[in-house]
């Protein structure tokens, strides 16, 4: 899916950061459409036209090196506005005769307060007292670049935020897209609105006939096969499929076995009655166990229910003429988190079900209607396209299930353990009024055994984790704190109703330097 040329945007040259996304989500928020692209695609960009400011990411590499990522000197000759972020700025200090060095005294991570030294239209209404900033840095700019002035500072890198007046050029070697940063959002808005002076044409709800028109365009008069599993995502993709194509849609749900308990049938009686699709159910629970059996490696595990996830839907293809295409409800941080759209040199932090967990020969066809949205944004698609609450809202759900969930080797009975327990908190949650507070909650099983005792007896059974964590986007999460009477009342329920856990943890680790999932 592409977003259409003739409107104005603002591009994002992605030079490999883990957040670059956050900042085309940032400037899509303010109503600003984005499009994210690589150096080597800005090189060949010929029409500059419609293009009112760019955005250099951070990224991994370092200009201090004999190779480093780098664009067209060019590209600042054209009056277009230009903001660096971290190794956006050094990579403008760099080709502006700045000097840059690599130090362990000037290396910053995690929190930094801003001192003001110049006024400037980027940082308007942005600097308060003790303003609290995002760092993630080795490289320091030492030296002013010719005919840049000195904005802000901190007590570690004299040289925070810089700009060439004249030329509408800014760097900031914090990060204004990450939550941490404080108001880091008005950077964009004064980015954008005062500077780059481009107006609002980016709407989400707007997305939906333009979505429907392209999946139109695509598909023609194939059929698809979508993978529904209930969550948001693959919901959400299913029923602008639906509005596309209704005919030559076939919803497949695969019971793997790995689904929390009641979600299959729940989900499947939703979108039958209310909904009216072709839905066909597959029972694949045993197959899926026995190719997981003795698997402990987390990557292998979602390789294999990826793989396995293909085979079930080519195989039932066959069975259809004119099966062209495999739906699927991957979202931004999918990719980000498992290769980038981009091609840039972002690491890979686990493979995703709905991306790293494919084979390399299929013969279906991707259909990917959502790739370009974050987790929020689809969600608002879903009320366009009148998603139930029950579903629109409901917590992410990794494709793999409680497959990555139940860490180390999965067995039928850790399975059934791991459903009870997820049941109770889950619905704990939803009677206590804080189901819709939390971005994700989960409970999952380790893979140890501990004593304990019951009555007169002595146990040795399962540790269950519970995790909750608040987001904006998934690309960053705090661990929710919950009042201790609820965690009095969730740690005696689960172990008095479910056989073979008999203590309950809590996971109170943020995002970074963790990911919300344990596997």
């Amino acid at each position: 899916m592409r977003f259409h040329k003739e409107r104005e945007k603002v591009l994002i040259i992605d030079f490999g950061s883990q957040v670059t996304k956050l900042i085309g989500r940032n400037v899509r928020e303010l109503g600003v459409y984005s499009e994210i692209i690589t150096p080597n695609q800005l090189r060949k960009l010929e029409n500059f036209d419609k293009i009112k400011g760019l955005i250099l990411s951070g990224g991994p590499s370092s200009v201090v090196s004999k190779k480093y990522q780098t664009i067209p000197k060019k590209i600042f000759d054209k009056k277009i506005p230009i903001l660096g972020i971290c190794y956006g700025l050094q990579l403008i200090a760099k080709l502006f005769g700045g000097k840059i060095k690599p130090s362990k005294k000037s290396r910053e991570f995690g929190r930094a307060f801003l001192i003001k030294k110049n006024n400037s239209l980027l940082i308007k209404k942005f600097i308060k007292k003790n303003n609290l900033v995002w760092m993630s840095h080795e490289d320091a700019v030492i030296k002013l670049p010719k005919n840049f002035k000195t904005v802000a500072s901190t007590i570690n890198s004299k040289l925070t935020i810089i700009e060439h007046t004249k030329k509408k050029i800014y760097g900031i070697q914090f990060h204004p897209e990450v939550t941490h940063t404080e108001n880091g959002k008005q950077i964009f808005k004064n980015f954008l609105f005062l500077i780059c002076k481009i107006k609002k044409n980016w709407n989400i709800s707007s997305q939906k006939e333009r979505l429907i028109k392209e999946i139109k365009e695509i598909v023609k008069e194939s059929k698809v096969i979508c993978a529904l599993s209930g969550g948001v995502d693959s919901s959400v993709v299913a029923l602008l499929i639906n509005q596309a194509i209704k005919k030559n849609l076939i919803c497949i749900m695969v019971d793997t076995g790995l689904m929390r308990k009641d979600e299959f049938k729940d989900t499947y009686k939703i979108f039958k009655k209310k909904y009216k699709l072709n839905i066909k159910l597959i029972n694949s629970s045993k197959l899926f166990l026995k190719k997981l059996k003795n698997i402990s490696e987390p990557e292998k595990k979602r390789k294999i229910i990826g793989k396995l996830f293909v085979e079930v839907f080519e195989k039932e293809s066959r069975k259809f003429k004119d099966i062209k295409f495999l739906a699927q409800g991957t979202l931004y941080p999918d990719i980000i988190e498992s290769r980038t759209a981009t091609g840039s040199k972002t690491s890979k932090i686990k493979s995703h079900h709905n991306v790293g967990g494919l084979p390399k020969k299929m013969r279906l066809k991707l259909l990917e209607p959502l790739k370009e949205f974050f987790k929020d944004e689809v969600r608002i698609l879903g009320n366009s396209l009148n998603l139930v609450d029950s579903i629109n809202y409901k917590h992410p759900f990794p494709g793999p299930g409680l497959g990555i969930r139940i860490v180390g080797s999965i067995t039928s009975q850790k399975i059934k353990i791991l459903q009870e327990a997820d049941y109770i908190y889950i619905n704990e949650l939803k009677k206590n009024n804080l189901y819709n507070k939390i971005w994700q909650a989960y409970a999952a099983l380790l893979p140890i055994k501990t004593v304990g005792v019951m009555g007169d007896s002595r146990t040795y059974e399962n540790i269950c984790l519970l995790r909750a964590v608040t987001s904006i986007d998934g690309m960053t999460a705090d661990y929710y704190s919950f009042p201790k009477n609820f965690f009095d009342k969730i740690s005696n329920k689960i172990v008095n109703n479910v056989k073979g856990i008999n203590r309950v943890v809590y996971d109170i680790t943020s995002k970074p330097p963790s990911t919300i999932e344990l596997e």
